[in-house]
């Protein structure tokens, strides 16, 4: 999902170019009927068929698109970080965004976010630890914690911090799922790439949803 018609253009027509280099090969064209050993060897379909890209605003229409607990992976990959404080509320991550990323996943379900902007990953990862605690909600107009903050701080949010493993290391990660996925969106993602080749850092949390805190009074 992306608001930017170039972006979305630019990912339609990289899906369509993977589709169109993947074609399974024909199978020669015969009067007779196929043997059921030809018939098991029917080509199957084309790759590529579970991804699009959609042009919408998905911080208004999140909702829309996605039933409440459908989701089990929400990706935020180098979203733009909007520098000036009077565009914070533009950012990607939010008190009422986290509110909407809680409904479409399901418990257990993981958002995994990853910039490379140091700020705006601490911006994010405060975000994520204080939603769903009484009292405790990180407001738009505070500063970030630091990024070295320590793993298993999602207190009792809604959201609990997942460990990852260190760059380089990802094929080692006992959680192999965590391991494939992480490493992913360092290496193979478009800006992954850019970043790795001018030599900057980058910044990954994955948050896994709890399920429904229970509402005062309830055992």
């Amino acid at each position: 999902m992306e608001i930017r018609t170039q972006v979305t253009s630019y990912v339609n027509d990289r899906i369509l170019a993977l589709r169109r280099q993947n074609q399974p090969p024909k199978l020669p064209t015969t009067s007779q009927s196929p043997s059921p050993q030809q018939d098991s060897a029917a080509p199957s379909p084309t790759p590529y068929q579970n991804i699009s890209a959609l042009r919408t605003n998905s911080m208004k229409f999140l909702p829309n698109f996605f039933p409440r607990a459908s989701l089990a992976h929400l990706f935020l990959c180098f979203p733009d970080p909007h520098f000036k404080a009077r565009k914070h509320k533009a950012r990607i991550v939010s008190e009422t965004l986290c509110a909407e990323y809680a409904y479409v996943l399901r418990p257990g379900g993981c958002v995994w976010c990853i910039t490379d902007v140091e700020e705006l990953a601490g911006w994010m990862r405060a975000r994520f630890r204080e939603f769903g605690k009484a009292g405790g909600t990180a407001r738009e107009g505070e500063g970030p914690e630091k990024v070295g903050d320590g793993v298993g701080d999602g207190g009792e949010g809604l959201f609990a911090r997942v460990e990852i493993p260190e760059e380089g290391r990802e094929g080692e990660w006992e959680d192999r799922t965590v391991g494939m996925l992480v490493k992913c969106m360092r290496q193979e993602t478009e800006e992954g790439k850019k970043v790795t080749r001018n030599g900057g850092k980058k910044f990954v949390d994955v948050w896994r949803r709890r399920e429904d805190l229970p509402w005062p009074g309830e055992s």
